[in-house]
């Protein structure tokens, strides 16, 4: 598992992103790859897009979809356990910080997710941080019926991928760019009724 984890998710940690978003005004990526409408500063205000909780049975089905998140256009900055915790940090300290520092969560929830205190701890840790359907938690069912899905996530809609993976990462990719582009543009309002307020009195 050590093997592919350094060949195909190495990368540098994230928490450059906002720095280097507040020195140049851009975003790490390349902005014309970028839809305009989430390049706004208060995505790099957390180190990632999306956290994605698995147990670590699923994680050939969650290398793919990582895969697909990254390549996009919008190159979605994930955490992932394996790749992204801290070497010697407690787990439950991990796990807690990681929900704080994403926008979203997905929970890809699979008979070995249920069986998984940790990801139970996790589900619990997002539930607590945002417990509106508001569409940061994104639960993505895979291989269970609809009576094992978590009472917890009743309220909230989830996408099966049992039958088509390809059209469920769509709809996750869309459902994270929703989320990002409502906080940037509610973000952008906020900024601009600062500034005409700050101009009325100096008027």
């Amino acid at each position: 598992m050590a093997g592919w984890i350094k060949s195909f998710f190495e990368k540098t940690k994230k928490g450059t992103c906002k720095t280097e978003h507040t020195k140049t005004g851009t975003s790490p990526q390349t902005t014309s790859s970028l839809s305009v409408a989430i390049n706004g500063s208060i995505r790099w205000s957390k180190d990632y897009d999306v956290l994605i909780c698995h147990s670590e049975e699923d994680i050939s089905y969650v290398k793919e979809l990582v895969s697909y998140l990254e390549s996009t256009p919008e190159r979605f900055r994930c955490f992932l356990q394996l790749r992204d915790s801290s070497p010697g940090s407690a787990i439950c300290t991990e796990l807690s910080e990681a929900v704080r520092n994403s926008h979203c969560w997905v929970m890809v929830i699979t008979a070995s997710f249920l069986n998984d205190p940790w990801c139970k701890y996790q589900m619990h840790q997002a539930l607590s941080e945002s417990p509106l359907p508001n569409g940061r938690t994104i639960p993505l069912v895979r291989n269970l019926s609809r009576n094992q899905y978590p009472e917890e996530l009743r309220f909230i809609y989830y996408t099966d991928t049992t039958m088509d993976q390809d059209g469920g990462f769509a709809k996750v990719k869309k459902t994270i760019t929703y989320y990002l582009e409502k906080i940037c543009k509610s973000n952008m309002m906020s900024c601009d009724s600062v500034e005409q307020g700050c101009g009325s009195d100096y008027s």
